[in-house]
């Protein structure tokens, strides 16, 4: 469903009361009584699992899967894929500068591209009364996956040319692919670029935030946004690269403190996290996720740009009594 979103993220900084935004989709499993590895594989079921997720609680937008694996896979990358965790990426694709400038860049529909964009069409039909956000990894993140992390923080110092190389190819897939969901119906992404958090102020001034920069002038109108997503611990530092991307709002994990967050960014650009969501969406109790929840917005609270969510996306496996108490903690702050 088209709207205009410039004007929906300027209603949520403006409301009094905030509905959170959790990065919250791959728990449909259980909703559904289906495996991951069904859900990943079944367009259909994707699309009925955030149906059933926005009926459930009352969140901001519905988020699809932060599935980074995906975009790896389309380039000829191994997956792993279990029944019970989201899929990750195994062994290299690309040794050296020689495999890098052989690398294709691949067409949007390959491996499970054409599948995740043919959920979104179909969840966007199901789910009318909130907005829609498809998930995209970083170009950091993604090249990380390609040659390997390790190594890839290595190549930042001895081989500068090939990471670049291997982030041209990977900006071209994920400006292609995010036009896809928008022309799918998305209303945005939530563009996730973990990687980038293990580095230095200067090195991500290099090889992340202008690539994540040209995404977001490529792809973010008013009709639809770029979410930008970091749960490194290093984003403090790396602020001012990251608030140099443009995106329309940023969130971030648990690994940070978001009332230093709050402090640095400007009043009118909107920040949302960052609740555990392995240590307590999924391990947590009742009792913990509450208590973690109204002391973060009794920080955060009163900050017209803070939006309460998860600090990363929320395990398949999380308990549903801990989903639930985290909106109701939400509501009983702001019913305070």
């Amino acid at each position: 469903m088209k709207r205009n979103m410039k004007q929906w993220l300027e209603e949520l900084y403006r409301a009094p009361v905030k509905k959170p935004m959790p990065i919250l989709s791959f728990p449909a499993v259980q909703l559904m009584g289906i495996s991951v590895r069904e859900l990943i594989s079944d367009s259909d079921a994707q699309a009925r699992g955030m149906q059933l997720v926005a009926q459930r609680v009352g969140s901001a937008a519905s988020v699809s899967l932060m599935d980074l694996s995906v975009e790896a896979e389309c380039f000829g990358a191994t997956i792993r894929v279990s029944d019970d965790e989201v899929p990750t990426v195994v062994g290299t694709l690309v040794a050296d500068e020689e495999e890098a400038e052989a690398l294709q860049v691949p067409e949007v529909g390959a491996a499970r591209s054409g599948l995740y964009i043919d959920a979104i069409r179909k969840a966007t039909t199901l789910i009318t009364d909130r907005p829609v956000f498809a998930g995209v990894i970083g170009p950091f993140s993604l090249a990380a996956r390609l040659r390997d992390v390790s190594e890839i923080m290595m190549d930042c110092y001895d081989e500068p040319d090939m990471v670049h190389l291997l982030l041209k190819k990977a900006t071209a897939f994920i400006i292609a692919y995010c036009k896809a969901y928008k022309d799918a119906g998305a209303n945005g992404v939530v563009i996730a670029e973990p990687v980038a958090g293990l580095l230095s102020p200067t090195l991500s001034e290099e090889f992340s935030g202008p690539y994540v920069k040209q995404i977001v002038d490529a792809v973010q109108t008013d009709e639809f946004l770029v979410i930008y997503h970091n749960c490194g611990n290093a984003v403090l530092t790396m602020l001012d690269s990251i608030l140099d991307t443009g995106a329309a709002a940023y969130h971030f994990g648990n690994a940070i403190e978001m009332t230093d967050v709050l402090a640095r960014v400007p009043a009118d650009t909107v920040v949302m996290g960052n609740i555990d969501p392995a240590g307590e969406f999924r391990n947590g109790t009742t009792d913990s996720i509450r208590q973690a929840t109204i002391r973060l917005l009794e920080a955060c609270g009163d900050h017209p740009n803070f939006v309460i969510s998860s600090g990363c996306d929320i395990p398949p496996l999380s308990k549903w009594e801990n989903v639930d108490a985290f909106f109701a903690a939400v509501q009983e702050y702001y019913n305070r």
